[in-house]
């Protein structure tokens, strides 16, 4: 039977730019192989099976693949399916105004994206990402961490950040970066990566610095998850929810709501622009929220 699947651009308010996500629909009788080998056919980061949801309190319950391995939680496929799902199943429209709430089964447990449809403008959504336990852990010395990623020992760290491993549902390594002309610089060397992030279970490096390109960004960011298939992500929702725990860390956030803009992508020319908005209270971080723009690419039918 053929079934239907959406190309979406996201984390952007433009075609071609932000992170692509293939979305495939009325995936029920598909089995874990068969969407292994669909994503891996796709070969974006990560592709999404929407299949019916085991709670009537829900909308969909969805799987995520990259081309290498089944993931519990990521941030762009959560948003980028609860848009097309939004776009396909809300009908009401008052001025040509529609808003959702999208409640999504996933591995990692229930998630809730709030919708903005607007006619004319790229589709809004943003939803509080999964709580869970954050423990950050220093990483070795500037001198590994800078070696395994192509840059010298001078070029990591800014002002008291430091190199972090934060465990979840996805282990992310944070690694600050001095400027823009560092991060341009950035290249993988394999057997140093190995030792230092391999080694530790890292599903993927965050690398990030306070210098952008764009007015409006308070960081900019590229994320590099090869030992899951993804040679550079272009943008990586759920690594921004892990960030908010080293933002928080290092900047030392008071009590109250903070926003912060986080553009990625640039380097491999998929701008994208993500908002990060975290929420502390009696000195701990309460919620963290993901928000951003997705437009549909893309349809069709598979065919085998």
């Amino acid at each position: 039977m053929a079934l239907n699947y959406y190309v979406l651009d996201v984390f952007t308010e433009r075609p071609f730019g932000g992170n692509p996500l293939a979305v495939v629909t009325d995936a029920d009788n598909l089995s874990s192989a068969d969407m292994q080998t669909i994503a891996r056919e796709f070969n974006l980061s990560e592709t999404v099976f929407v299949l019916a949801p085991t709670s009537a309190g829900h909308t969909a319950r969805i799987r995520i693949f990259t081309p290498s391995r089944e993931l519990a939680f990521a941030g762009h496929p959560t948003l980028g399916a609860a848009v097309l799902l939004a776009e396909l199943r809300t009908q009401l429209q008052i001025n040509g105004e529609r808003d959702a709430i999208i409640a999504l089964e996933e591995e990692i447990g229930s998630v809730r994206v709030g919708v903005r449809l607007r006619s004319q403008a790229a589709a809004f959504g943003e939803f509080d990402a999964p709580k869970a336990t954050a423990t950050l852990e220093r990483l070795p010395e500037p001198e590994e961490v800078s070696a395994a990623v192509g840059l010298i020992p001078t070029e990591v760290g800014f002002e008291n950040h430091k190199p972090t491993l934060l465990r979840g549902a996805n282990n992310f390594a944070f690694v600050p970066v001095a400027n823009l002309e560092a991060m341009a610089k950035v290249k993988i060397a394999p057997q140093r990566w190995a030792d230092v992030f391999t080694a530790r279970d890292v599903h993927g490096v965050y690398l990030y610095t306070r210098q952008s390109v764009r007015v409006q960004s308070a960081f900019h960011a590229r994320m590099f998850a090869p030992d899951i298939g993804v040679p550079e992500d272009p943008a990586t929702g759920s690594a921004a929810a892990g960030f908010a725990h080293v933002i928080n860390e290092f900047d030392e956030l008071p009590d109250g709501m903070h926003k912060r803009a986080i553009e990625q992508g640039i380097e491999i020319g998929r701008p994208s622009a993500i908002a990060l908005t975290m929420t502390k209270g009696r000195g701990k971080l309460e919620t963290v929220r993901i928000g951003g723009h997705a437009i549909r690419v893309a349809e069709g039918k598979l065919l085998a």
